[in-house]
């Protein structure tokens, strides 16, 4: 077995600030999911630039329900690639994070391999787009099973390691639509909202076991999520020459920052400042990072209208 070094929870968040070094997550093992490519990819290549081995995981398969397509096995290898670049171990598992047996399997191989889990980032999920009247039960089922209950799927098999140690960090992705409701985004506003929820249960659970448990809520981000024909096709109001640079004012309107959507490091700067023990007595927490569009206040912005 190829542990990695182990050290006490307890005795790490009895430190002080001035022992901490530029690799800020040295020696730690993160399980990040959704790592095929966006966000889950710029998680696990930032945290391995900061020292941490990883586990990537994704579904790495097609959902007909979805207007964009999902990243592939090759995607999953290429996340391997860069942060094997890094100088970081990197272990790629195909997991389905609505399969108990399948997160199970992945917690079980981290812990083989490197003989503890000090980081789990949530990242999966999924989004589309209609109108309140329009969801069948087929897009509920698939949206709440992918980005709420196999949330509570990923990290219930971690938690009991994370007990023994008297230690870690969860991170889990809700988003915006976690804070506020969102015209045509009903299920997944309610998976995010869920998230929120699951995420505050846990960190009142976990405390007296020194494991942290937080959440990211990003607004718009340029990934495939976003950046698609599906999206686009939403704000071109049946333009068919509307492109994805005609999608920057919209967006930029939601935002109180004159831009129309952050980068997936800057959500990946934020899941690392939680995973260190720079905020290791931050716990119970939703973090945006939104380019201010929670507080964006509603009607017309002035963006809009210059």
């Amino acid at each position: 077995m190829n542990q990695v070094k182990k050290s006490t929870g307890a005795d790490r968040n009895r430190q002080t600030m001035e022992g901490i070094e530029m690799s800020r997550l040295e020696d730690r093992v993160a399980i990040i999911t959704g790592a095929g490519r966006g966000q889950g990819r710029s998680h696990a290549v930032r945290l391995a630039e900061e020292g941490a081995t990883i586990i990537a995981t994704d579904l790495c398969e097609q959902m007909d329900s979805l207007g964009y397509s999902l990243s592939s096995e090759e995607d999953l290898a290429e996340t391997k690639a860069l942060v094997e670049a890094t100088g970081q171990k990197c272990l790629a598992i195909k997991a389905d994070a609505r399969d108990e047996s399948a997160m199970q399997e992945v917690a079980d191989t981290a812990v083989e391999n490197f003989g503890k889990i000090d980081v789990v980032v949530v990242n999966h999920g999924i989004a589309m787009t209609k109108n309140w009247d329009e969801w069948t039960n087929a897009d509920w089922d698939d949206i709440l099973d992918s980005d709420l209950k196999s949330v509570w799927k990923t990290v219930r098999p971690v938690i009991p390691h994370m007990i023994e140690a008297k230690s870690g960090s969860i991170i889990l992705t809700s988003s915006v639509s976690g804070l506020l409701g969102q015209t045509g985004l009903l299920p997944y506003t309610a998976a995010k909202h869920g998230i929120i929820g699951l995420m505050r249960g846990l960190s009142a659970s976990l405390g007296e076991h020194w494991i942290r448990v937080n959440a990211i809520c990003p607004g718009n981000v340029a990934t495939d999520m976003i950046l698609n024909d599906h999206v686009k096709g939403v704000f071109s109001g049946g333009n068919p020459e509307f492109t994805f640079k005609d999608m920057e004012l919209p967006m930029r309107a939601m935002n109180l920052l004159p831009l129309p959507w952050v980068e997936p490091v800057d959500i990946s700067n934020a899941v690392l400042w939680l995973a260190s023990d720079e905020a290791r007595f931050v716990t119970g927490v939703t973090l945006p990072v939104d380019a201010g569009m929670f507080n964006t206040p509603r009607g017309i912005p002035p963006v809009a209208v210059t």
